[in-house]
Order: C-alpha cells, then structure tokens, then sequence
C-alpha cells in the first residue's frame, strides 16, 4: 500500500496584495495549505476562499498587525504549535516610506524598522525551533535590491534581512533548514502606490512582474540559494553596486505622485 505524505504548511505575512499574495498563490498551487497573516481579516478571508476554491488546499486567515507587539505574539504562537506545525515561513510584510529619514517622523522609523526587522527576527526564531527539531524547513526573507544600495533606512532595513538570511542559511543548511533572502527591484504591485510614490522615476524596463519574483525566489530557496535576485538586469545592478562610488548607485529621491 502506497503512503500519501502529509501536506506541509506555509505562513505567508503580508499576505493579501502584491508579493504575499503571489507567494501563496504559487505555493498553493505547488499543494501546501497556507496561514494568511494581514491587517485586514475581510481580505484575507476572501483571499482563502479563492485558494481553497482555486487549488483545494486549507487556507487559514490570521489577522494580524505585525508592527504591534500583541499581532506579533499572535504569529508567534501560530508558529510554534507543534501540533499543527509550519514547514515554510516568508517574511513579507513590508512598508515603505516617502519622505527622507530628517523629515519623517522618528514614531515612522521605528514602526518601519520593527516590521522589517525586528519582526522578521522574532517570526524566524519562532519558527526555526519546530524546523530544526523535525530537521526540515524552509524561510523566505523579502529583502530588496535596496540591500545592496544607499537609500535610506529602507535599505539598511533591508541589507539587514539580506546578511541575516545569509548567515542563518549557512549556520542551518546542514540541519535541512533553507533560508532565502529574495531581492527584487522594482515589482508591480500595490506597494509604491501605498508610499504615494511617483512610478515614472523608474523606466518600464526596470519593473518586474509579482509571478516572475516569487517563481524565481521559491525556486532559488528550494535549491538551497541563500539569495535570489529575479532577472539578468537586477543581477548587473547590484554586482555594479558592490565596486561603483555611492553616489553613483544611489538613485533618485523618491518624489510624491
């Protein structure tokens, strides 16, 4: 008699627009039941329904503000439930800010910083504990092109993610633990519309597409890849960053639409 293996489970933040909603599209189609995590509970249970109809997986909504200590507990609980434990985790909440770091409010910074960071840390400890026991798990890190880059606090935000990603998938790898930092550039998704951001500063040329980045950054973490740039032309852009002075790769400011 032939064994059907058990679906595993991923717990996708951010959940209800642009990468998210890719991201657990893509690995509901690949079979795995998936956690939501969002604010808004009225997108994230119509998003599982569209996954449960789509892919007849089991989607599982939590809401959660992950910038609020109490949202983060909850995941976190979630994650460390090891009667229904959670094989893949991608970190990929994010928010963005328009305004230079001198003319945000420092209550802004810290809520930007403790949603990529601080958060991400927390929700990858909580995680790491059950993958490491049953030697078996996978974590995605949405980092950015911005890792490699001087821009603001987003990028030292984000280069955090990457050198963290890094390491942790080099301590790991042999205990079958995969850590991934995925590092798109500019991506068609909601994000720069919710920062207020003029999209015309970046040429069409520049702008990948939400299905191009998490096929590429769910492949690269399956092949144990501690980081995954989509395309050929983000892969130049940043091994140019690494020997170009800074001013030369650090862009344009960012200017309202």
């Amino acid at each position: 008699m032939t064994s059907v293996a058990p679906k595993t489970t991923a717990l996708i933040t951010g959940a209800t627009a642009g990468l998210g909603a890719e991201f657990a599209r893509q690995l509901a189609e690949q079979g795995h039941d998936v956690v939501l995590v969002a604010r808004d509970r009225s997108r994230l249970q119509e998003m599982a329904h569209q996954l449960e109809n789509n892919y007849s997986v089991a989607a599982e909504v939590l809401p959660a503000d992950l910038t609020d200590d109490a949202g983060v507990a909850a995941v976190v609980e979630r994650l460390t439930d090891a009667a229904r434990p959670v094989e893949i985790l991608v970190n990929n909440a994010g928010i963005g800010l328009l305004r230079s770091f001198a003319d945000n409010d420092i209550a802004e910074e810290k809520r930007h910083l403790k949603l990529h960071v601080e958060t991400a840390m927390e929700l990858s400890h909580a995680a790491l504990r059950g993958m490491l026991q049953r030697r078996s798990g996978r974590i995605i890190n949405v980092s950015s092109v911005a890792a490699f880059l001087p821009r603001e606090s987003y990028s030292a935000a984000k280069a955090w993610l990457l050198s963290f990603s890094r390491w942790a998938n080099i301590a790991y790898a042999d205990r079958g633990v995969k850590v991934t930092a995925v590092c798109p550039g500019f991506t068609h998704t909601e994000f720069h519309d919710r920062m207020g951001m003029d999209k015309t500063l970046a040429p069409r040329w520049m702008w990948l597409t939400p299905e191009r980045v998490v096929r590429d950054g769910l492949a690269d973490n399956e092949r144990g890849r501690a980081v995954s740039i989509p395309s050929k032309r983000y892969k130049i852009l940043t091994a140019a960053a690494r020997v170009l002075p800074d001013r030369l790769v650090a862009g344009p400011p960012r200017r309202p639409k």
